[in-house]
This record gives structure tokens, C-alpha cells and sequence, in this order.
């Protein structure tokens, strides 16, 4: 977590909110520090610890702005969107630049994520001019029925730090576009990004108040934007414990909610696969973003015919990655973001060998070789691994994959679906008939054949399901949908007949 000052640091670069077109500094004054995962010793910035008033003053801007910015045409709404993605499109390696700062992705897993923010924003903006609203034949004569969508008003959008770029484009566009006006907290892990992201707007000319932009605490920010009665819609991504508060309490004033959550990801490997691709891509899926993907692969479910083969491979895999920090080019591998998080995945590796599992790769902090004032773990490997383990059953959110072996197709399925999550799954095989039994069986928002587990393109939906998400999913045509309601209108335009 981030460590709180009350004093500003004269080494450190001091940051501020934005709110109704301004940049200000928390009203109490307080602030808290942010520190580089791949070195904790480097402060990078301090960051406004807003109390709970700042939050208000912040959804009262965007509710004072919001007749005008609803009140553009949608078009007008769009020039405005335009310009900040072409902004985002030249200002590519800066942007990547404080990603790696803050996230400790290498370079060209932040670029990666650029990258898709812009598929994303441009898809939802093309979006917004063809979707809202349709035209149905009355069965009543000479009446004119159509729906159309309009704004719901202030919207929250609460964003993580496994990708602090991406998801604020996933969820802000569509909010914008629709005509809401937004307040936005991201994750205090990455604030800095986020604030780039604002600033692509505030340049672009977005009008004082439509995006407002707010650092803090989920007990003081996180519950201002959840609970107050202004707020009518909230897009969140998180950990399931704090979706499950959030809707709890979203629900006393009706907000609408969109909760993108965890995920134990299963990749299902049969006997008749392709390992070297296989193994590959469950490397990748497990291992890229140091395995902080909330659609990575963390379970691996691999027929015992092929089991020993694929762990060879991915053994070798891991122990040839080359961890460092991400600015770094010769590094394969960044640090986990923050000490939190660090602790967290370490004590899940001491639960997985006081359960039995077998280490076979990795396991430790890294801390030679200059990397132990940071983040780093080497990428692990669990064999020996039973469904009934809470590294099988759990989310650990880095780069840990657990292998589990079964004896058949069938079996493999009962796996993949017997835990709570169900954002992602992929199945690697030859076979037509069980692939397309795997596509109707598995119990996911997001699946795939022969395909990583993080797979996505913007113009269709994302989101889980169980425990992984609820309401509407983001993206493609529905990304626009959350952020509108419906109005029908029937128009009588001529005499009824005799």
C-alpha cells in the first residue's frame, strides 16, 4: 500500500487531483508516496491521500457539466475524444515510459498496452456514432416506434494497476461518448498513469468538470463514488472481495454497477496438441506482466500422457527468462507491483509446498545481481498440484502457474470449472469435436481453442463470470450500453382508422 505523508517530501515531485477543469491539491493537504516496484528506495511522486469532501467536490463538477457535455451532439462529443486519441497515438513511448515506472512492466508489455488502449478508444468511439438508437415497425397504423439511448448522468469509473491504461480507456470512452460526464480514481499503485490519461483529455479541450480525476483511499474516494446518491452508474475492476462491498452498497441508491473481477484461469492441454505451442503460450500467459493479468493462465491442465513433456518445456521456459527492470531492454521480466503484492505471492508459494506441491521452478525473491531493493520474483512452477490446493483454487495474481494432471478430456473440464472464477479458459487441441465440446461446457465470459488465455479484441464484449464479474461486460457493443438507458417513443402521426 502506499506509504501516507502529511508533509511534502522536497524530493519528490508533488502531483495533484483535477477537478471541474482545475488542478488542485487535496483539501487536508495530505498525500501519499509512490514508489518504483523494480526499486523501493525510488520515490517517483507524491500523490493527493483526498479525503472524502474532495471526492464530492468532484462528482459536483461533473454533475454541474454535465447538461452541457450531454447537450453536444454526439458528433461534437466525438471531435473533442478524437483529439485526445491522437494525442495518445504520438505521446505512445511516454505514456509506456510511466507505466514501467509505476507497474514495473518491461517496455514492450507497456507499449503493448498503448497499443491496445487505442484499438479500444477507437472502437468505442466509431461505436458511440452508429448505436444509439433504433428504429421497430408499430402494429399499430400510422405510429412511428422507436428506442433511443441517452446518458444516465455521473458515472465513477474505478480502475486497477495491472493495467493502468488500458482500463480507463475501456471504461471512459463509452461514458463519454454516451454524453456522461466521469470521475475517475485510479488504483494508487499506478496514479500517474492515470493522470496521463486525463491530460490527453484536458488537452484534446475537453469542457471543465465532464472528467474529473482523484487520488485516494477505497475507504474515503472508493466509498464517496460508491455510495453517493449522485452517482448512477459505477464501472469497477478489482479483486471479488471488493466488488462484493462495492455492489452491497452501490445497491442502497440503485447505482448501476459493472464489476470486472478475478479469475483462476485454466489452459486444458490434450494429448493430441501442438506442445510446442502449447507450452509456449502457457508460458506467455502465465509469466507476461509478471503474471498480473486477470485473464493470465494460472492452471494448467494437462492429459498424464503428455504431462512430463510439457513441463519440461516450461521449465525451460521460466529459467531462461531474464528478470530486471522494466526500462531495462535486456529484461524478459519486470517486478511484481509493490511490496503488497510481493508478500502476497510469496506466502502463496509457502501455502503451495506446506500442501504438498512440488516447486520446479522458481520459488524465491530474486535479490542478487542488484535486484533487492525490488519487487522481483522469478517466474515458479508448481507440479504435483490437486484441485483441492488453494494454489489450484485461489487467485494469486503473479507469475506462479500450477500444474495439475488428469487422466482424461472429461475430467479435465470438471477441473477447469470447479472453482469460483470464471473470467477465461483456453483448450489446446486437434481434435474439432472436443474443442467445440470445451466451448459449450466451460463455465467463462472469454474462452478460446488453441488460443492464451488473455486473448481479447475491442469490438466484442469482456467480462467473467461466477466470481468474476457482474453486470453488463465492457467493451464492444455493450460497453456503450451500461453507460445509457433506454427511452421508447410510439408518434401517432395521422388519424386512426375509421
Amino acid at each position: 500500500m502506499p506509504v501516507p505523508s502529511t508533509l511534502p517530501r522536497t524530493d519528490a515531485q508533488l502531483f495533484e487531483n483535477y477537478i471541474g477543469g482545475k488542478w488542485c491539491a487535496s483539501s487536508d493537504g495530505r498525500t501519499f508516496e509512490h514508489r518504483n516496484p523494480a526499486d523501493l528506495e525510488a520515490i517517483t511522486g507524491l500523490w493527493p491521500q483526498s479525503p472524502r469532501a474532495d471526492a464530492r467536490k468532484a462528482i459536483d463538477a461533473a454533475a454541474r457539466a454535465f447538461p452541457r457535455w450531454s447537450g453536444l451532439t454526439v458528433y461534437e462529443r466525438a471531435a473533442v475524444l478524437k483529439k485526445a486519441l491522437a494525442a495518445m497515438e504520438q505521446r505512445r513511448e511516454e505514456i509506456a515510459g510511466v507505466i514501467t515506472l509505476e507497474n514495473g512492466k518491461t517496455l514492450a508489455e507497456s507499449r503493448t498496452e498503448v497499443d491496445a488502449a487505442i484499438r479500444e478508444m477507437e472502437f468505442q468511439i466509431h461505436q458511440g456514432l452508429r448505436a444509439l438508437g433504433t428504429t421497430m415497425p408499430s402494429a399499430a397504423p400510422q405510429v412511428f416506434a422507436y428506442s433511443t439511448r441517452r446518458p444516465l448522468g455521473v458515472v465513477s469509473v474505478i480502475s486497477p494497476w495491472n493495467f493502468p491504461f488500458n482500463v480507463p480507456g475501456r471504461k471512459c470512452t463509452p461514458a463519454l461518448i454516451a454524453g456522461n460526464t466521469v470521475v475517475f480514481k485510479p488504483a494508487s499503485l499506478t496514479p500517474r498513469t492515470g493522470q496521463m490519461f486525463v491530460r490527453l483529455f484536458v488537452d484534446a479541450g475537453m469542457p471543465d468538470g465532464v472528467i474529473n480525476f482523484i487520488t485516494g483511499g477505497g475507504s474515503t474516494v472508493g466509498e464517496e463514488l460508491t455510495t453517493n446518491s449522485t452517482i448512477r452508474a459505477i464501472s469497477f475492476t478489482g479483486s471479488t472481495g471488493v466488488g462484493k462491498q462495492l455492489q452491497s452498497k452501490a445497491g442502497a441508491n440503485l447505482i448501476r454497477t459493472q464489476l470486472e473481477l478475478g479469475g483462476k484461469n485454466p489452459m486444458v492441454v490434450l494429448e493430441d496438441a501442438d506442445l510446442e505451442r502449447a507450452a509456449a503460450d502457457a508460458a506467455l500467459a502465465a509469466f507476461a506482466c509478471a503474471g498480473q493479468w486477470c485473464t493470465s493462465t494460472s492452471r494448467l491442465i494437462v492429459v498424464d500422457s503428455i504431462a512430463d513433456e510439457m513441463v519440461e518445456r516450461l521449465v525451460s521456459v521460466a529459467k531462461a527468462h531474464v528478470l530486471g527492470p522494466g526500462a531495462d531492454a535486456r529484461s524478459t521480466m519486470g517486478p511484481v507491483c509493490g511490496s503488497d503484492q510481493l508478500a502476497s505471492i510469496l506466502q502463496y508459494i509457502d501455502i503451495g509446498r506446506a500442501e504438498g506441491a512440488i516447486v520446479a521452478a522458481g520459488g524465491s525473491r530474486m535479490s542478487s545481481d542488484g535486484l533487492g531493493a525490488g519487487c522481483f520474483i522469478a517466474p515458479t512452477i508448481f507440479t504435483g498440484v490437486t484441485p483441492v490446493m488453494r494454489i489450484a483454487r485461489e487467485e494469486i495474481f503473479g507469475p506462479v502457474l500450477s500444474i495439475i494432471r488428469v487422466k482424461d478430456f472429461d475430467e479435465a473440464i470438471d477441473v477447469a470449472n470447479g472453482v469460483e472464477f470464471g473470467l477465461a479458459s483456453s483448450i489446446y487441441t486437434n481434435d474439432f469435436s472436443r474443442a467445440l465440446t470445451f466451448l459449450e461446457r466451460t463455465d467463462v465470459g472469454l474462452t478460446h481453442v488453441n488460443m492464451l488465455t488473455a486473448y481479447k479484441e475491442p469490438q466484442l464484449t469482456f467480462g467473467g463470470v461466477k466470481a468474476s464479474g457482474f453486470g453488463i461486460p465492457e467493451a464492444g457493443e455493450s460497453g456503450i450500453e451500461f453507460f445509457t438507458e433506454h427511452k421508447v417513443a410510439y408518434l401517432r402521426y395521422g388519424r386512426p382508422r375509421a
